[in-house]
């Protein structure tokens, strides 16, 4: 038995492959509900109770899938052109401090010129943070892997040393905590009441315009062309260099906007606890997305609903909420199992 490659994916399979990830997701998830000794249909209903059975539960896991759209689509279009970025966290944790330097007091400007001020200012911090493992790679041949991975723990102790610091909040009672977002510079909530804000729209406008950039534009040819194989489009004239850091200056702007959004829309300042993961959660949309800007915002949503519905699930039948963890890496096992099947295709010697 032996893999070759496929010279065609016929439609059916491209359909199947998934369906079945998604099977074989929801089958290890009703195995640990069941050895969790919770009835498995009834932890299934309260999980899908908990994502969508209420409008609080709606806005919840929207609010949730705002930031991991955002790393999302950073991941996919940083592994579009083979740029293996690990780093999306500590790009997160840049823009959410970019924010706060700028959001709580230094400038005054009215609410439509802070708030972009804000974005531009993340998007900025981001894109820095990614452009240097970038020019290690293309001057000096440095893995971008290790550099993204390792800038996460760097930037989380350079936040950890200002909370308790310059960025300190007086009137925070000894938390390390920074002090609060003015009014001036806070995102819009959607629905009055609910935590929704106005973060979710702008993923939701930034997904659209990576999809025109990517499908529509010169720079997200160039994007592919080095990605499929950066040899032959050094020789057809693009320039390879000039081409990674152009997206990483587009990944790591991203996912600084998603730090932004934490702060000035959700958590109001920042903490050392803003983010529970969500730039590694990143990685595993865009991989369900098969790196697709449509397909991010989908699989964001997908993501979301599995921690929001775990946290209900673990209330209503007392199964550890850990298991969403274990359900999403059992989706991305699974897709990239199925990726596999979709490249490359089994036969006999």
């Amino acid at each position: 038995m032996r893999l070759e490659p496929r010279e065609s994916v016929p439609a059916w399979l491209s359909l199947l492959a998934p369906a079945c990830a998604l099977v074989a997701t929801f089958g290890a998830a009703a195995a640990l509900i069941a050895a969790a000794g919770a009835p498995v249909r009834q932890g299934f209903e309260v999980m899908l109770a908990g994502a969508l059975g209420s409008g609080f539960a709606i806005n919840e896991m929207l609010t949730r899938a705002t930031p991991l759209i955002l790393t999302g689509l950073a991941v996919s279009v940083a592994f579009r052109a083979r740029l293996w970025n690990i780093g999306a966290e500590g790009q997160l944790y840049m823009g959410a401090l970019a924010a706060t330097a700028l959001g709580t007091g230094l400038i005054d400007l009215p609410a439509f010129l802070l708030l972009p001020l804000l974005v531009v200012a993340g998007a900025i911090a981001g894109a820095a943070m990614l452009a240097w493992p970038a020019l290690l790679k293309t001057r000096l041949g440095v893995d971008e892997v290790v550099v993204t991975l390792l800038s996460n723990f760097l930037v989380a102790l350079l936040v950890a040393m200002l909370l308790e610091g310059p960025l300190k909040d007086p009137m925070g009672l000894g938390w390390p905590q920074s002090e609060p977002v003015v009014a001036a510079g806070e995102l819009p909530k959607l629905v009055p009441g609910m935590r929704l804000h106005a973060g979710f729209v702008l993923a939701l406008a930034l997904a659209l315009a990576a999809w025109l950039v990517m499908s529509r534009t010169t720079l997200g040819l160039r994007i592919r062309a080095v990605g499929h194989n950066a040899v032959a489009a050094r020789f057809a004239g693009i320039g390879v260099g000039r081409t990674i850091l152009w997206t990483a200056l587009l990944s790591g702007g991203l996912a600084g906007i998603a730090g932004v959004g934490e702060v000035a829309g959700l958590k109001g300042n920042l903490t050392t606890d803003l983010s529970p993961g969500f730039g590694y959660a990143g990685i595993v949309v865009a991989t369900l997305a098969r790196l697709h800007p449509g397909g991010v915002v989908l699989s964001a949503i997908f993501v979301a609903g599995i921690f929001v519905g775990a946290d209900a699930m673990s209330r209503g039948v007392g199964v550890p909420s850990y298991v969403a963890d274990v359900i999403v890496a059992s989706a991305l096992l699974s897709m990239l199992v199925a990726l596999l099947f979709l490249r490359y295709r089994v036969s006999r010697r």
